[in-house]
């Protein structure tokens, strides 16, 4: 699942036109397909705390378990005063551990097109590291992008990616996304969280849980765009579905028609028919070499892999072009 940190408005549009211009084109389209990004109301960023506290969701403890236990040796491979660009800031947990291990980290430039979410975050950090240079940068990282140029005296630049947010996007956006961090570490490294191959069960129960959390954050997708947007989706009318396309390495998420019905909307009419799906969210999974291989096509060198004992989840070193 996306983290709130990847929430983002499209350029020159703000967000309420953009969420309804994109549910138009859903709703409109056959087959149906809506971005994830729109998960994230306050509503949806309570479902997803919650979903990353469940039994079942196994990937965002499994992570900051592997952080935990190899912060040492992360910050040893980043050296003395490495700048850290984070990708999306996120509740910023998961790179104080590294902040902690770091030898004088010279400077946190956190990456953002949410300017308010990343302003308070920023303020957070810089409370408890007050040596250190904490500068927000304001953009939208799936896009080309200029950072400001390194401090005097600064060491390598550091790219952190957790999460396995790389899993929601396509193959060809996740190469695009590797070639763009390439240009900004230059010289550097990417350090990059991704969620792997596993027991099919394991991925049903993440995505199904029991508490029914998962099912409530994918059914406030439609809740959001009935209260900001006046769609008048029926909840009860739709199933959450997940499920795993072991051919394609990734976990969809749908919200399925339990009947023949109509969405009425801003003059228009939409017909779904029983079993008609909405696409919510793909959750790629990775093998260690495959996503090598793709870290190798836009030109990083693999470096050490850091992964759990029971071989659930993975953090990568990835070496940055020259």
């Amino acid at each position: 699942m996306l983290s709130r940190a990847q929430v983002h408005a499209e350029p020159g549009m703000g967000a309420h036109a953009a969420f309804a211009a994109e549910m138009r084109a859903c709703l409109a389209a056959r087959p149906r397909r809506i971005s994830p990004k729109w998960f994230y109301d306050s509503r949806g960023s309570q479902l997803f705390d919650a979903i990353c506290e469940l039994p079942e969701y196994y990937p965002t403890r499994t992570e900051f378990g592997i952080l935990t236990r190899h912060a040492g040796e992360m910050a040893a491979l980043m050296g003395p005063r490495a700048e850290v660009v984070e990708f999306g800031a996120g509740s910023l947990r998961k790179v104080r551990l590294l902040l902690d291990a770091m030898e004088a980290p010279a400077r946190y430039l956190p990456i953002d097109i949410s300017g308010d979410h990343l302003a308070q975050s920023a303020i957070e950090l810089q409370r408890t590291y007050p040596g250190l240079d904490v500068q927000p940068v304001v953009a939208d990282y799936t896009q080309r992008l200029l950072l400001p140029a390194p401090l005097p005296g600064a060491g390598k630049r550091i790219g952190f990616f957790p999460g396995s947010t790389i899993g929601n996007f396509t193959p060809e956006e996740a190469l695009h996304f590797f070639v763009l961090a390439g240009q900004l570490l230059r010289g550097g490294a990417l350090l990059l969280g991704a969620d792997l191959v596993k027991d099919p069960a394991v991925l049903h129960a993440a995505y199904n849980d029991a508490q029914g959390v998962t099912a409530e954050f994918n059914l406030n997708l439609l809740a959001r765009a009935n209260r900001e947007l006046g769609t008048g989706f029926e909840l009860s009318k739709f199933w959450h579905s997940a499920f795993y396309n072991a051919p394609a390495s990734r976990i969809e998420m749908h919200l399925v028609s339990r009947e023949r019905q109509r969405v009425e909307w801003r003059g228009e009419r939409f017909e779904f028919d029983e079993g008609e799906a909405i696409h919510t969210e793909n959750s790629y999974k990775f093998t260690v070499e495959g996503l090598h291989a793709m870290a190798l096509d836009a030109g990083f060198r693999p470096g050490p892999v850091w992964t759990d004992d029971a071989q659930l989840f993975s953090v990568h070193w990835l070496h940055a072009p020259a």
